[in-house]
């Protein structure tokens, strides 16, 4: 046991009850990242600087955007989560798939679902697909961080057993103190990836399209395989060959597919158009 324990800031995961309507945390999360990224993403679409010779999409079409990207990812995460992580229970119960309301998303299913959806836009507006996923990833961070917190507000998704000082206990995870590991993803995947996004098109990443997705792809992944060093599996899966969570597992193409996206970008001219990719 370790001689300091951090007292759980208990939070109420309703923010606001609006008669028999309740707002939660974790649907805020969504709500704010989506209208946050897109007044970024509105902001960065208006400037010629970042992107140079390459081709992105107007302004005006970001909202359609906006909508493409939301739908796929609430369905891919949802999608992802019942194959992957619970398919058993959602076998017996198929009336609990569509209850996403109750919790049980997956990100990497939500990143897949937005990519897709990035993808019909990008080929209905007949601009580059990796450019419009170079502009989803610059802003994908904020949904991360805002995401963990909820976890960590809900409480779900905690840590390991830890004798760390600042280990907490939280309602439901038993007496045992625990890593705050919803924290430290909100650290990796949310704050320090933002930076990196930041950094990436303050240098000019949009002129290579590909390789902020790159970037990201392989950041996201990295700091997601870390921090599930720190976090509890999944009661359901607990811990699969070697040690590995489904997480890992999960992450690891990513990884990879992150490194060819930067390599491809990279290999080719900046500001180079793509004419044989679109969406």
């Amino acid at each position: 046991m370790p001689l300091y324990v951090m007292p759980y800031p208990v939070i109420d995961p309703v923010m606001v009850q609006l008669g028999p309507l309740p707002i939660r945390y974790y649907a805020l999360s969504y709500i704010v990242s989506l209208v946050v990224g897109w007044l970024i993403a509105q902001r960065l679409v208006t400037r010629d600087a970042p992107w140079g010779a390459v081709a992105r999409p107007s302004a005006r079409s970001l909202d359609d955007l906006l909508v493409y990207v939301a739908f796929g990812a609430v369905l891919g995460g949802r999608l992802f989560y019942v194959l992957f992580y619970n398919l058993p229970f959602f076998l017996a119960n198929p009336l609990e798939i569509p209850a996403v309301w109750q919790g049980g998303m997956s990100f990497h299913g939500g990143m897949t679902g937005a990519a897709l959806g990035a993808f019909l836009f990008a080929r209905r507006e007949k601009v580059l697909f990796l450019s419009v996923g170079d502009l989803c990833c610059c802003v994908a961070p904020i949904g991360l961080f805002l995401g963990r917190l909820a976890n960590f507000i809900k409480p779900e998704l905690w840590g390991r057993p830890a004798d760390v000082p600042w280990a907490m206990v939280f309602p439901g995870a038993g007496p045992e103190p625990r890593h705050p590991s919803q924290l430290y993803e909100a650290g990796l995947e949310g704050l320090a990836l933002g930076l990196v996004m930041a950094l990436a098109v303050r240098a000019g990443a949009f002129r290579r399209p590909g390789l902020t997705s790159g970037l990201f792809l392989v950041g996201y992944a990295l700091a997601r395989i870390a921090c599930e060093f720190f976090r509890e599996p999944d009661p359901q899966l607990g811990f699969l060959f070697g040690g590995a969570t489904m997480g890992m597992l999960l992450s690891a193409p990513l990884a990879l597919a992150g490194g060819a996206l930067i390599i491809f970008a990279l290999r080719r001219r900046a500001g180079a158009q793509l004419e044989t990719i679109h969406g």
